[in-house]
């Protein structure tokens, strides 16, 4: 009896975390927008998910070759910093791992896609985080004033982490369609604020968040798209950043870089890419040119090193986007999980290419 007990939890967990598809009220509106169509929101290019000629069956079959060094193999490095007890005047971002990331600037504090379950999946255990880089958690969180979801895949919508956070969390901030996940999760629809690409929202104090549009899609499981998938721009009283969520290349890069740069800093989605599905996650290369386009003048490659997403060396992001990014005299800021970014000293801080010592 206990057994069909346990099986009968799962399965409601399972129901729960995959959230909820947008509500009447919600599609009808979004029927009115010029990026919705046929009941799914549209990239601003089409974004076909392999590229053309390849097929699922074949990157299945491509999964079974065997590849060196997709995980480490020695713990990820980390740095332990006590983010409870920073400094009212600390303009500082620290990096979780993958896209995951914390911001402390001009006296608020911001939360980026928080994954601190250990997993990646509703499948405990069936992508894991590597050893070392799930140091953090939620109860390691201060009291965070925005929290910021680019879209609700897995990897950056994490069900027990955002409900683990639910009482320190002043405003949601999303893309349409997401805030009803946290609506079926029991957040107070007070603290959720959906927008549609190139919307603002006012923070006052001399704060705004613009949602700015992504390559990519969206979706739990099988539905895709049903929710919008989106960048922001950061602007604060001294200071604006582009947080990017994950994105193919396309146009998009130089309009948000000709309606809002220069930026002071760029978060670049680098990682989890293949050569057969180019429109949905930017290989290296292409970054250093979303970067110039962007008019960033420096910028942080996350994406990477906490979970096997695809079929690349775990640390060839972070090794070939600093090789380029060198070659093109790009500032690039690459810290250890857990370290310290000043966000008053960009650009003066050598930084140590932690990932070469466990190659």
């Amino acid at each position: 009896m206990m057994k069909v007990q346990n099986k009968n939890n799962n399965g409601m967990n399972l129901k729960k975390q995959m959230g909820q598809f947008p509500n009447e009220k919600r599609k009808t509106y979004f029927s009115t927008l010029p990026n919705y169509t046929n009941g799914k929101f549209q990239n601003i290019l089409p974004t076909p998910a392999l590229l053309e000629g390849e097929s699922m069956t074949k990157l299945l079959l491509q999964t079974l070759c065997k590849i060196e060094n997709v995980t480490p193999k020695s713990p990820i490095p980390f740095v332990t910093t006590d983010l409870k007890n920073l400094k009212p005047e600390d303009n500082v971002l620290v990096w979780f791992g993958h896209s995951s990331y914390f911001i402390q600037i001009d006296g608020k504090k911001f939360l980026v896609d928080p994954v601190f379950s250990g997993n990646a999946s509703p499948m405990p255990g069936s992508i894991k985080a590597f050893p070392g880089s799930d140091h953090y958690k939620p109860e390691d969180m201060p009291e965070i004033d925005v929290l910021l979801i680019s879209h609700d895949h897995w990897d950056h919508l994490d069900y027990p982490t955002v409900q683990a956070l639910k009482d320190k969390v002043g405003l949601v901030i999303c893309g349409l369609g997401t805030g009803q996940h946290f609506e079926y999760w029991g957040w107070e629809t007070e603290k959720i604020v959906e927008r549609n690409w190139w919307e603002n929202v006012d923070l006052a104090d001399g704060f705004s968040i613009t949602l700015t549009p992504a390559r990519h899609f969206s979706g739990r499981l099988l539905n895709r798209n049903i929710s919008l998938w989106t960048s922001f721009v950061l602007q604060t009283p001294f200071k604006k950043l582009f947080l990017g969520g994950d994105s193919g290349y396309g146009n998009h890069f130089t309009e948000i870089g000709e309606k809002f740069g220069p930026f002071d800093l760029a978060i670049m989605e680098c990682g989890q890419y293949n050569e057969k599905w180019p429109y949905i996650h930017s290989l290296p290369e292409q970054i250093i040119q979303e970067v110039q386009e962007l008019k960033a003048k420096n910028f942080i490659p996350v994406h990477n090193s906490k979970f096997k997403l695809a079929q690349h060396p775990w640390f060839e992001p972070l090794e070939l986007v600093s090789k380029y990014a060198e070659e093109n005299s790009i500032p690039v800021t690459h810290p250890m999980i857990g370290e310290k970014v000043n966000l008053d000293q960009l650009g003066e801080v050598t930084w140590k290419k932690w990932w070469q010592e466990l190659m």
